[in-house]
């Protein structure tokens, strides 16, 4: 089993670095271009590969940090790519079952993580305060998946703006992930946080700018 662990921590790290590196020259390369689209097939396998692998190290070696980070990679890369391939519900295409699929999950883990960080902060663990960030965050992508999919959209380019906020979130992730496992001067709330509270901007930023009409 020791094995198995250092052979998907291996894993995790090289493909971590992959993220973290083709994720950073995207955010600062021009959206949209061959260029853009070349590495961010990098970041989306990266970050893929990087997030199953976090799972799997997670549960030989219980790590509550990892475990978040594994699920949310997954889950905001899946989607984002996902949806650029679902530019049509508006006109009537439906999503795949697929899709469902990983809406539902990323639902239950979102319960799951507000009940689990409800129960910490009783217990007046910080760490708590982190779980109930990340679950509200979970949901509300959820709600906005579901809404979608049946059917209840605003802009006729709401592909391309959650393609953004996942991709951009998932970065986020990935900044974490690297702040979280080198910090060693702040404290462990701030961490976890700050680069949410940083970045989350941009992802307003650029879906103001890329608007469609309102349907």
């Amino acid at each position: 089993m020791e094995i198995i662990f250092k052979v998907f921590l291996f894993i995790h790290i090289i493909s971590g670095t992959v993220g973290l590196l083709s994720g950073t020259l995207n955010m600062i390369n021009k959206k949209g271009n061959k260029l853009h689209k070349k590495i961010g097939l990098f970041f989306f396998y990266g970050m893929l590969i990087n997030g199953f692998s976090a799972l799997v190290v997670a549960c030989i070696h219980f790590n509550i940090f990892l475990f978040i980070v594994g699920v949310f990679s997954i889950y905001m890369v899946s989607t984002a790519q996902r949806f650029l391939y679902l530019r049509g519900i508006h006109t009537g295409q439906k999503p795949k079952n697929g899709d469902w699929i990983i809406t539902y999950s990323m639902l239950l883990f979102g319960l799951c993580f507000m009940i689990y960080g409800g129960a910490l902060v009783a217990f007046s663990k910080n760490f708590g305060i982190v779980l109930l960030v990340f679950g509200i965050i979970s949901l509300l992508m959820v709600k906005q998946d579901i809404a979608i999919y049946r059917g209840n959209i605003k802009n006729t380019n709401y592909w391309l703006l959650i393609h953004i906020g996942r991709m951009v979130g998932a970065y986020i992730a990935a900044i974490t992930a690297f702040l979280v496992v080198n910090n060693t001067m702040l404290p462990g709330l701030v961490v976890w946080l700050a680069p949410g509270v940083l970045l989350t901007p941009l992802i307003f930023y650029w879906i103001n700018k890329n608007k469609a009409k309102v349907i």
